[in-house]
């Protein structure tokens, strides 16, 4: 299957509308693509948070309406990166998983939210569900960003047989390091890929790490970017998953209690 990893970085001065129109533009350019990544709430950058309220949106809003009708249009799923989703009085840091007909299979919101720096856990509140769909190239689990510290979440959509994870991220410097590490150990111990789209560029003066990449279940890194704005386009076959844990059994061999 061929998968497309937009890092992206927007100028400062850019609204939501022309961050939303010069994504779409994007999206033509990697038609052909069987699965697409955008990374974290980049149509307001994830510092924005004076914006969180004024620019949230519902699942059927502006950003993944757009988002929706670019995958079905050229066939492909999108992995939306996330925006700042209102349910109600609530705010959440959401994401949605869009098929080739531009439907939602998949709708997952940031279980663990960031405090260190960051005033995400003051605007925002946590999900508490845990996200695995359908497609066509299998099971795919969905988590954000500081999730990726949390090999309890990873381990539970591995049981409920995800062989894709994907994660979008707006990784701020510095823990470089961690972000590498933590992407190639969430990969093997679950024996999945791992596919993450981070940030470039900065958002209210704080700059991102970017570093998306693409690690295949046995921890190997088959592509990976550097802190600059670059689209990844490469092939995964997702029957390696099945390939590695038939070779190694270590999924089937863990203790479930002690």
């Amino acid at each position: 299957m061929k998968v497309a990893i937009l890092q992206l970085a927007f100028n400062q001065d850019d609204n939501k509308a022309a961050r939303i129109s010069r994504v779409e533009n994007i999206l033509d350019q990697v038609k052909g693509a069987d699965l697409v990544l955008l990374p974290e709430v980049w149509n307001i950058g994830y510092f924005a948070f004076d914006q969180y309220k004024s620019q949230s949106e519902t699942l059927e809003g502006e950003t993944i309406a757009c988002l929706a009708a670019k995958a079905k249009e050229h066939g492909m799923y999108i992995y939306a990166g996330s925006f700042i989703e209102r349910d109600g009085e609530k705010l959440y840091n959401g994401t949605a998983l869009l098929d080739r007909k531009g439907d939602i299979c998949g709708h997952y919101r940031k279980i663990h939210l960031f405090g260190i720096g960051s005033e995400e856990r003051k605007y925002l509140s946590p999900g508490d569900k845990v996200t695995v769909c359908d497609t066509d190239f299998g099971k795919v689990g969905l988590s954000i960003c500081y999730d990726v510290r949390f090999p309890e979440l990873h381990r539970r959509m591995a049981a409920a047989g995800a062989e894709i994870i994907l994660s979008c991220a707006a990784w701020p410097y510095p823990r470089v390091e961690n972000w590498l590490v933590l992407n190639q150990a969430r990969a093997i111990e679950n024996q999945c890929f791992y596919l993450t789209c981070g940030c470039a560029g900065s958002s209210s003066g704080k700059g991102f790490i970017g570093r998306s990449m693409a690690v295949d279940p046995w921890g190997n890194i088959v592509t990976s970017a550097g802190e600059r704005e670059t689209i990844l386009q490469f092939d995964i076959n997702p029957e390696d998953v099945a390939q590695c844990r038939g070779q190694l059994s270590f999924l089937k061999d863990r203790i479930l209690s002690f």
